[in-house]
């Protein structure tokens, strides 16, 4: 079976670790009581993340416009190939709609966003007092489809290895098989 590229699967591997660490110090940091060190610390961190998953999933856009995906099995029903079709598609548009919605949070919240400490990314807005709640409950909300959309793409790719045994797997396999 043919196997996607290696930057595809690095992108794929990294950024979906990065989605798991942002969305879990996401979780993590707003039970924190109160305006913390700690608190602080981690919202640096969770907004370093998702500016650098916006970054590769741009990468990841355009190697995809230039790099045909390797074929779904012949045997693969028309109708799982659309909704895979469909879940990437959604997968593809959040990982830009989340990290920007939080950018964007975090513009109406007056707080910039300095990313690593080394440089501030554009103020596109200015703090806005009623902007600010809209904006965190889309990120929110927008973090909570991501996260059933991973679960969903997670639970395909078992059924792929448990039940189908297709090998469709091993085409973004990090650990490529003979």
């Amino acid at each position: 079976m043919q196997r996607y590229s290696l930057p595809a699967i690095v992108l794929h591997w990294l950024i979906a670790l990065l989605i798991i660490a942002t969305f879990t110090l996401g979780l993590v940091m707003t039970e924190i009581q109160g305006l913390t060190p700690t608190k602080l610390r981690y919202f640096s961190w969770h907004k370093w993340a998702g500016v650098t998953v916006l970054a590769l999933a741009t990468l990841r856009l355009l190697w995809r416009l230039r790099s045909k995906p390797p074929a779904y099995p012949a045997a693969m029903p028309a109708w799982q190939i659309r909704a895979a079709h469909a879940l990437h598609g959604l997968l593809y548009v959040l990982m830009f709609a989340v990290p920007l919605s939080g950018y964007f949070y975090s513009l109406a919240a007056g707080v910039p966003v300095v990313y690593f400490g080394l440089f501030s990314l554009p103020v596109l807005i200015e703090a806005d007092p009623v902007l600010k709640p809209v904006l965190g409950a889309l990120h929110y909300w927008l973090n909570m489809v991501l996260a059933a959309c991973v679960a969903v793409h997670v639970l395909a790719a078992f059924k792929h290895v448990l039940v189908d045994r297709d090998g469709i797997v091993q085409r973004m396999s990090p650990f490529p098989t003979k």
